[in-house]
This record gives structure tokens, sequence and C-alpha cells, in this order.
């Protein structure tokens, strides 16, 4: 079963912690069969990026943000697993967000969309596994923001998923990348084609998206890498406009790149709701502090992986977040990778995570109650 985007409709009224949404829509796409006792199936959270597209099918064959990880013999083997991605609650590629219609009035909800969490995003995935009258899952899978997800879905349906994979992310964000997107958001809102979330979509506030951008990609990359990978290179001489504060170097071309990129893809309010949801994600919401939080996760099996190299979500979170996950009976495995490429690796350095996750999903349990750490 192979598909290409798909729509599911919740009906009626979705509660949201922070107001209600009128029969939203969740976007997803699915590889892989269902076996005849419907529990091998794994739910996929994003990013804050990517649509629900992790991999191609013959139904949209075009390359995946997870490409070499999803499919026939790769580590999450779509001829073993039945894969299900969905596209977070108030992004732009499919799912209810601030640039879909509001029946109300008809019109774009723009900044009248509730402020999203990521618990609504995996109450909302949850609709599309109950679509599937699938119960249990055999695992749950995010990195970065949908590795928030997937950890709040987990503690919110603990006897949904066998086991919980998290990469890159964290029980909460630490105050210096809640700082960074911060700044995201303002150099959004500065940009006067803003027009507080009033824009039209096809002439998106350019200038804030281009620059929050670069920002963002300075987050995702690592000093390391951009050291080793370009140094002190210049463009060269024809690329070059002779102007005196142009672009001179490559790394410069290549967040200049990157972000002109970005400004048709996404969509700019998106981009603010999803980093607040971000923000906003704290396991001690859930039990007062991040001990009780963390003993409601369900998962009996965990792997946390993280980036020694990772400014967004460095990796004293990943031990955090192992250690508080280790309750004697789980078990838990943390990952440290040497990555230079900073938080995009699980994005770009496959050859480091996928033996990590192909380890993970064919090897049955080891050491429940251990911290296990490689």
């Amino acid at each position: 079963m192979t598909s290409g985007r798909q729509f599911h409709k919740i009906d009626g009224i979705f509660d949201m912690q922070h107001g209600s949404l009128e029969s939203p829509i969740v976007a997803y796409e699915t590889w892989g069969l269902l076996n005849h006792r419907r529990d091998n199936a794994i739910l996929l959270f994003t990013g804050l990026s990517p649509s629900a597209h992790a991999a191609s099918s013959p139904n949209d064959q075009s390359v995946g943000w997870w490409e070499q990880m999803l499919g026939p013999g790769r580590p999450v083997d779509t001829t073993k697993y039945f894969i299900i991605c969905v596209n977070s609650l108030g992004s732009c590629f499919g799912s209810t967000g601030p640039g879909s219609i509001n029946t109300a009035t008809g019109e774009p909800y723009r900044l009248d969309f509730p402020v999203v969490t990521l618990e609504d995003s995996a109450r909302a995935g949850q609709k599309v596994v109950e679509h599937f009258e699938l119960e249990p899952l055999h695992a749950v899978i995010g990195a970065s923001m949908g590795g928030m997800t997937a950890l709040a879905y987990s503690i919110l349906f603990p006897g949904m998923a066998k086991s919980l994979v998290s990469i890159s992310s964290a029980a909460r964000s630490q105050p210096y990348s809640i700082a960074l997107r911060s700044l995201q958001r303002e150099i959004i809102c500065s940009d006067p084609a803003w027009l507080h979330g009033n824009y039209a979509l096809e002439h998106p506030p350019r200038t804030g998206l281009r620059l929050a951008r670069k920002l963002g990609m300075l987050t995702y990359r690592s000093p390391e890498e951009f050291e080793q990978r370009f140094g002190r290179e210049l463009i060269a001489e024809e690329r070059s406009t002779g102007e005196a504060f142009d672009i001179n170097f490559e790394v410069e071309s290549y967040l200049e790149a990157h972000a002109n990129k970005f400004i048709g893809t996404f969509d700019a309010n998106s981009y603010l709701y999803l980093s607040r949801a971000m923000d906003l994600f704290d396991v001690a919401d859930h039990g007062g502090s991040l001990t009780h939080g963390l003993n409601k996760v369900g998962a009996d099996r965990v792997l946390i992986i993280g980036v020694e190299s990772d400014v967004l979500f460095p990796i004293q979170q990943q031990v955090e977040l192992a250690e508080g996950l280790t309750n004697g009976e789980r078990e838990v495995e943390l990952v440290r990778l040497p990555s230079v490429q900073g938080h995009d690796s699980f994005l770009v350095d496959m050859d480091r995570f996928r033996p990590v996750l192909c380890d993970f999903f064919n090897c049955s349990m080891n050491q429940p109650g251990k911290l296990k750490t490689a």
C-alpha cells in the first residue's frame, strides 16, 4: 500500500490546548502494507519545515526528505513495516494551518488560527491512526520538532506505541534555542510585507523569510562543517556584482541559495506558529516536573540519537532525555554521533544514521531497565 499525499478529515470540533478547529484536515502519506495482525505500523512525525512526503512512492516519485531511510531494504523497511507520515497541524503542506480557509469567514485563518502546540499535532496524528484502526503501533518516530511530537504522543497515548525513536530532539527547548527562534519570528514580523499576517499568499514577506531562513541555517549546521566545507573560499569573479557589501564568500552564497529556495516553499505564518509550538513544548507540563512527565511515556523500548555538533538540540539534552526515560523497566539506548553537520545530520549523514536505525528495527529487546550508550 503506497500513496502520494492523502487527507483525513477530523469530523466535528477538534479541541486544541488553545482553542478549537471545525473539521480540520490532516495530510499524510503511507508506505508498505499492514500485516494480518495490524501491528506493524510506524507513525512518523516531521520537523518544522518538511511535508509528509518522507520518501518516494509509485504515486509520487519525487525524492522525499528521508528518502535514504524509508523503503524496501532500508533501515525503516517498507517490506516489513507500514509507515504513516503525518503533516503537522499549522503547516502549509495540506494539513489545516493559518493559510487554510476558515469556513466561518470564507477567508484564510491567518492570525485567527489558534495557537498550535505539539500536543495538538500528536492528537491529530492519533486521529489518522484511528482512521486505520491500528492498535498498537510498532513504533512512533520523530526528528527535531517531530521528536518532541513523538514524545508528546507517547505521553498522551501511552498504550499506543511499543517503541519510541527520538532523533536530535529534547524534552523541552533550551533558552538559547528559544531566543534564536524568537529572533527569526521578529525578523519575519518586521518585514513591512508581513502586514500583521494579512499578506496575500502570492506576496509573502520575502525579505523576512529570507533572513529568518539564513539565521536558521546557521543553527541547523555547525561551525566545524562550515570550516571544512567553505573555509574562506571566495565566489568566482564572474559571479561577483562588484557591489561593496554584496556576496563575496562561498558560505554567503550557500546561505543565499537556501534562503531563496525556502521562500517559494514555506508559508511565513506557518513558520511563526510552528516555531512557537517548539518553544511552548515542555514535558514538565504533563505531571509538574520533567521526571513525572517522562514517567508517563508508554514505550517499552526507546532509542535516543543525538549529534555532538548540534547547537539547536545539544547532546546534553539527549542525555537528559535518555536518563529521564530509564526507569528500571524499559530498554533505553542513547547513541551519540560525531557528525559535523550539526542539527541537520539526520537528513544528510546517512552513513552514520542508517546503521543505528537498522539495528534498532531489526533487533529484539536487549537489556530492559538499563541505559545503553554508544
